[in-house]
């Protein structure tokens, strides 16, 4: 799901990678030449299981597969790779989820063993320790939403067994426009070959995830093939970047962080004693629009009393001296924040799940040296789908399973417009499309979760971009759970995350 610094902008202020990454291995080829080498067969791999899913005993077959996506002219382009669960004998119109991580440049790995497989990697569930290192358990996951729904785990060109072949070349898959539209004709592949066109249809993504799912929701619209979606599940939303980049002048950020900073500080206790972090966090929010905002668009012009004031009620939320929030002239950087709280103790904290703290070997930089919530996670996650593909679902393939790929990063295309129009850089913001996908489908209907401590995709920047944009606020459901960006790594938010999925969707 994420890269492991901090957002950086990129020249163009665009850059939001969301998912975290271990090392990559050798990306797609960006360039081919020469003859085009033959395309293999797609290759499948079939067995059959049977679990227990909130309390129902399931016959289910996995299919850990490879579909091939052709070009307009009928030419082999990618294989994209998807792991499907499917029930045996299902009843008539069972709905199908297609399950997709962010990154870009991340497989589905995280949502696969953290929450919507059937088996789940078990790793520290308050935060208070890293993964370490292998076995790791790997466990029946009874919280999997296999009982009400069929799951499609979904990996991306350059990612997982994905991969460019034919005529195709990675960076033709690498942009904004171009994974939505790879992503669509993979959904329309699926669906006719499992002859599913007339099941309910959701798509569930995780941080730039939910870039995608937005995106793809509105590229399954027309071309003769209008695929209308039941539902959306955005886990840690990211549909506005302006809100969830934290960067100098950017005044937005600042307000949109403010409130995961007030709850990380509650955590760690330097801020909100005696309140619960429900409470502090809503303290934060109506600060944050009544009067920190305005107080930063005031900027210079601020007054000498109400800078004062406005430094003292940041110090009661984020638990940083007066003296820094003054030198930083009210302007606390999250990324800085998670290196701040804690100096006195030598720690900083994870920007994925500010409950994590690492010790860094530089106490007096500015910023974290890596994430420590990734740091804590990541060798589990990788070691237990490799072990869980050969060992039970009877995978044997000739190429590694790319958990993450930075190639794709370093060459991914930002740009919404073709290359022969004009474009003035921007923030991403995907936000429009689906207000647009809502209006043109009446039942599409969006579930948002967002943890607390996430530093990744704040929760109240997604209370500002679903506040806005035209998003049909009706059918829109906020969730929220007090850990971070992988909420699910907590085990009581994911019974409580598995329940509500389930939920929204037995609630057609």
């Amino acid at each position: 799901m994420i890269s492991m610094r901090f957002k950086e902008l990129l020249p163009v202020a665009l850059s939001l990678t969301l998912v975290g990454f271990g090392n990559a291995q050798q990306a797609d080829s960006t360039t081919r030449s020469g003859p085009t080498p033959p395309v293999p067969e797609p290759k499948s791999f079939v067995t059959q299981h049977e679990a227990t899913f909130n309390g129902q005993t399931i016959r289910y077959t996995a299919t850990a597969s490879e579909i091939h996506l052709s070009n307009d002219s009928g030419q082999v382009t990618a294989a994209i790779w998807s792991t499907a669960y499917t029930k045996n004998d299902p009843e008539p119109n069972r709905p199908v989820t297609f399950v997709f991580n962010g990154g870009p440049g991340s497989a589905s790995v995280w949502l696969h063993m953290g929450l919507f497989g059937p088996r789940r990697i078990v790793i520290s569930s308050e935060a208070d320790e890293d993964d370490g290192a292998a076995p790791y358990p790997i466990i029946d996951n009874p919280h999997s939403p296999l009982d009400v729904t069929d799951i499609v785990m979904v990996d991306p060109v350059g990612t997982g067994y994905s991969q460019a072949i034919g005529k195709g070349k990675g960076t033709d898959f690498w942009a904004l426009s171009a994974d939505a539209e790879s992503i669509a004709r993979f959904v329309r592949l699926w669906i006719t070959k499992h002859q599913r066109w007339n099941s309910p249809r959701y798509l569930a993504g995780e941080s730039f995830g939910t870039t995608r799912a937005a995106a793809v929701a509105d590229a399954l619209t027309g071309n003769g093939q209008e695929v209308a979606l039941n539902g959306l599940v955005l886990i840690s939303q990211a549909l506005d970047y302006t809100g969830s980049t934290p960067a100098h002048d950017n005044l937005i950020a600042y307000v949109t962080y403010l409130p995961t900073i007030a709850a990380t500080a509650w955590y760690h206790k330097k801020a909100g004693v005696g309140k619960s972090v429900e409470e502090f966090v809503q303290e934060a929010r109506e600060f944050a629009f009544d009067e920190y905002a305005p107080a930063l668009f005031k900027g210079s012009t601020l007054n000498d009393a109400d800078r004062d004031r406005i430094a003292d009620r940041l110090v009661y939320f984020t638990g940083l001296s007066k003296p820094y929030v003054l030198n930083a002239d009210l302007r606390p950087l999250a990324g800085r924040f998670l290196k701040e709280l804690l100096r006195d103790q030598g720690l900083s904290l994870g920007r994925l799940d500010g409950r994590y703290a690492r010790d860094d070997i530089d106490d007096t930089a500015d910023s974290p040296e890596s994430d420590g919530a990734m740091d804590a996670i990541s060798a589990a996650y990788t070691a237990g789908l490799n072990h869980y593909f050969a060992s039970e679902l009877n995978v044997a393939m000739d190429r590694p399973y790319r958990t993450s790929n930075r190639e794709i990063g370093r060459n991914w295309i930002w740009k919404p417009a073709s290359a022969s129009r004009s474009w003035e850089p921007k923030y991403v913001n995907v936000s429009r499309g689906l207000a647009n996908a809502m209006r043109r489908n009446s039942d599409l209907r969006v579930m948002v979760a967002n943890g607390y401590y996430d530093f990744a995709t704040p929760f109240f920047d997604a209370e500002y971009t679903f506040a806005r944009h035209g998003i049909v606020k009706e059918r829109v459901f906020m969730k929220y759970y007090e850990a971070g960006h992988m909420m699910y790594i907590r085990e009581p938010d994911l019974i409580q995350l598995s329940t509500d999925i389930r939920e929204f969707i037995t609630q057609q």
